[in-house]
């Protein structure tokens, strides 16, 4: 395994998303565990969640619980594991996601996940998706209290614009670390996003990374997939999968960037640790910088 930083902390440069194991079509918990076991055994040391991640409406923070029985009943030692949970949004249970981030919303939701993960304090906590009806500075300003009265070590932001990671960056200051958007070989929009969060030292932590080369989870079982990309034909070339073509692509659009890709089988997350090993040369770059898969 190779490792990239968040702010002060090593981390495994590709990590788990764990939110397959928990939602629509999830895996029975034995295969979950494993799953998650899988992902240590490879050396990915960042787990991706959200108490948001489950399936029906009476079981929030379904997936904290899965990755810490998860931790737990791993053999090994787990104490250099970084878990990233998040708030503010929620799931009622068809199937949609709703988003309340008012600060009184946060404060509770991440001293539930502290509680649901075992922990004194979350390595880091993310705002999952910006609230309309609440001003962006609000927000914001729950997250910093959450670290000045140590339920938090560290902040993130997810699905933001650059003017939101600025004003952020404004309120936190050092308390904020990370910002997670959706970025892969399919959706690109947030470059801009990617480029500042470089400038200012923050971890770039694209989610659904593997767009246009697998399904996502959100997708469901028939959702599209695109074939004979150049993602593809350079795979067929490496003798890998296509998945560790495009995080290796990831990795080599810049050192900020940690992707955290999601899986539900060993298998998945065990090919997709391995992306590490790939360097990319010039051409194939070239070949891959303008693909949009289908």
């Amino acid at each position: 395994m190779r490792y990239r930083t968040i702010a002060h902390t090593t981390v495994s440069a590709i990590g788990l998303g764990a939110m397959p194991l928990s939602i629509e079509h999830r895996p029975d918990e034995t295969r979950a565990i494993a799953t998650v076991h899988a992902a240590l055994d490879a050396g990915v040391t960042l787990v991706d969640t959200a108490d948001s991640y489950h399936w029906h409406a009476d079981e929030a923070g379904h997936n904290e619980l899965l990755i810490a029985r998860a931790l737990a009943s791993y053999g090994g030692d787990t104490s250099h594991v970084l878990v990233a949970t998040k708030g503010g949004r929620g799931r009622p249970g068809d199937g949609s996601w709703t988003v309340t981030a008012t600060p009184a919303h946060l404060k509770q939701a991440a001293e539930a996940s502290a509680k649901r993960l075992g922990a004194d304090a979350i390595g880091l906590y993310q705002l999952h998706k910006p609230d309309p009806t609440v001003p962006w500075a609000e927000s914001v300003g729950a997250l910093r209290e959450l670290l000045e009265d140590g339920t938090i070590r560290a902040a993130g932001i997810s699905n933001v614009t650059t003017a939101q990671i600025r004003q952020a960056h404004q309120i936190l200051g050092d308390g904020l670390v990370s910002v997670q958007n959706q970025y892969s070989p399919a959706v690109r929009d947030s470059e801009a996003e990617l480029r500042l969060s470089e400038q200012l030292g923050l971890a770039f932590l694209p989610w659904s990374p593997l767009g246009g080369i697998s399904r996502s989870s959100l997708d469901g079982p028939a959702g599209p997939t695109s074939v004979g990309t150049a993602f593809h034909r350079i795979a067929a070339e490496r003798g890998v999968s296509p998945q560790r073509i495009a995080l290796a692509w990831l990795l080599a659009r810049s050192p900020a960037v940690i992707p955290v890709p999601g899986a539900s089988r060993p298998a998945s997350i065990t090919d997709s640790a391995r992306a590490v090993e790939l360097t990319l040369d010039t051409r194939e770059l070239a070949e891959l910088e303008d693909v949009r898969p289908d």
